[in-house]
């Protein structure tokens, strides 16, 4: 099958807020025809950006040069049970690598709450999920395959050129285009999920000791409220036990998704019902436990838009700033109608990552689309950046290379191999000059 290539269309990402006009569009059907699609884009003077399903806020993959779309470039390879590994095409969506690989009786060990995403663009941007001992989905990549600005084919493994190994398992597009990725995976197992309505006090006060207590812990806090729920992930010796279909619906679906879609028109509408939407949403979810495999019990159906910022801290810093949020938000005239939740992650070797050599814990605040947010991202990113904090790649912040050149031990060290792998900045955008320096 060959590549098509048509006159593209504006692009759009998920949420709306990012629009890009490439000169042209094309869906290679092999890796040697991506390559073929570099080359000549490299010729005719135009950037190069590949794009998955658009789920990230920020404009990482815009661009006015030629846009990617891997559609084609879908499907595992392999699967080496001895090894424990799956290897999977670049653009095969998340969901789709869940199921396929259940049905072969393995899974991820952990993994983000949605799976919208593609494989390359979950791991580039730093998708994670939570978890005591487990990281991010870019910290279980074995092995991947980039293209290079030269149109050349490079095997990336902790053997196999290990130092663009480092960086290109979450490498923002920058150093090239990843063809497939080989993660770790093992045999498949239960997890038994415990969502309880919980005090903000009481949570924070006891947050270190729910981290070690569980496996994977967050919770979600809804602001103008001293409510919040909470979520333990931890695996289990079985039986498997859904949620009912009836209940599991209820919860999934009409309070989570069709309600709530309802309350934040209400909120935006009108700014002043928030609190006390705020207050009865809280109130709504109830205690539940269920037992399934891992990729029924992390990941949710997501389908109210939203605007979403996300920092990571420093693990120790993340109640602290989490109350000089609840703070800021009491004091001022901000209707937030969006949980901010919370999770963890342990220390990674990965070069860009939001949990490099530190224990960590993520913070995200959202709004929904079209409520105007600057104000309130503005707001919590201050409260972030003095603790500290380092902003997600594929969420809105507003850091340079400057301020993040100091947030990361080995920033220098990615730098120095984007200007060996692509120093014509083939791959480069707005996004990219910004965070990354020229």
């Amino acid at each position: 099958m060959a590549t098509t290539s048509r006159t593209a269309s504006t692009w759009r990402n998920w949420a709306g807020n990012v629009t890009s006009r490439p000169v042209r569009e094309v869906t290679p059907a092999s890796v040697d025809e991506l390559a073929e699609v570099v080359r000549r884009a490299a010729e005719d003077g135009l950037k190069v950006k590949a794009v998955g399903t658009g789920h990230s806020f920020t404009a990482v993959a815009a661009t006015d040069g030629v846009l990617i779309r891997p559609d084609l470039l879908t499907g595992i390879r392999d699967i080496d049970r001895a090894g424990g590994t799956v290897t999977v095409e670049a653009g095969t969506p998340l969901k789709r690598l869940n199921v396929a690989l259940a049905r072969e009786g393995m899974s991820l060990t952990n993994m983000g709450d949605i799976m919208e995403q593609t494989v390359a663009g979950a791991t580039s941007t730093g998708t994670h999920g939570t978890g005591r001992d487990s990281a991010s989905t870019a910290a279980q990549i074995r092995a991947l395959e980039l293209v290079t600005a030269d149109g050349s084919l490079l095997v990336c493994s902790e053997k196999e050129n290990p130092e663009v190994f480092a960086a290109a398992r979450l490498g923002l597009g920058a150093l090239g285009v990843v063809t497939a990725i080989t993660f770790a995976v093992e045999p498949v197992f239960l997890l038994t999920a415990r969502e309880e309505p919980m005090a903000f006090d009481r949570v924070t006060a006891e947050f270190d000791e729910h981290v070690a207590e569980n496996e994977h812990f967050e919770f979600y806090w809804f602001p103008h409220t001293g409510n919040c729920n909470t979520k333990r992930n931890n695996r289990s010796a079985g039986p498997a036990a859904p949620p009912g279909r009836v209940s599991g619906w209820v919860e999934d679906e009409l309070l989570s998704n069709g309600l709530f879609q309802v309350a934040c028109s209400l909120g935006r509408a009108v700014p002043p019902v928030v609190p006390a939407v705020a207050r009865l949403s809280s109130r709504a979810l109830s205690a539940r436990t269920y037992t399934d495999i891992p990729y029924k019990v992390f990941t949710s159906p997501r389908r109210v838009r939203f605007m979403e910022m996300e920092y990571a801290l420093p693990r120790e810093a993340a109640v602290t700033a989490l109350r000089e949020v609840k703070a800021m938000i009491e004091r001022s005239p901000l209707r937030v109608g969006f949980p901010v939740e919370v999770r963890t992650a342990p220390a990674d070797d990965v070069t860009l990552s939001t949990a490099v050599g530190r224990e960590t814990a993520y913070i995200a605040v959202h709004l929904y689309k079209g409520t105007p947010h600057r104000v309130y991202f503005t707001a919590v990113e201050r409260i972030m950046i003095a603790h500290g904090g380092r902003p997600h790649w594929g969420k809105v912040h507003t850091r340079d290379a400057e301020y993040l050149a100091g947030v990361y031990p080995r920033f220098g060290e990615f730098t120095a191999l984007r200007d060996r792998l692509d120093p014509q900045r083939l791959f480069a955008n707005d996004y990219l000059r910004r965070v990354l320096g020229d």
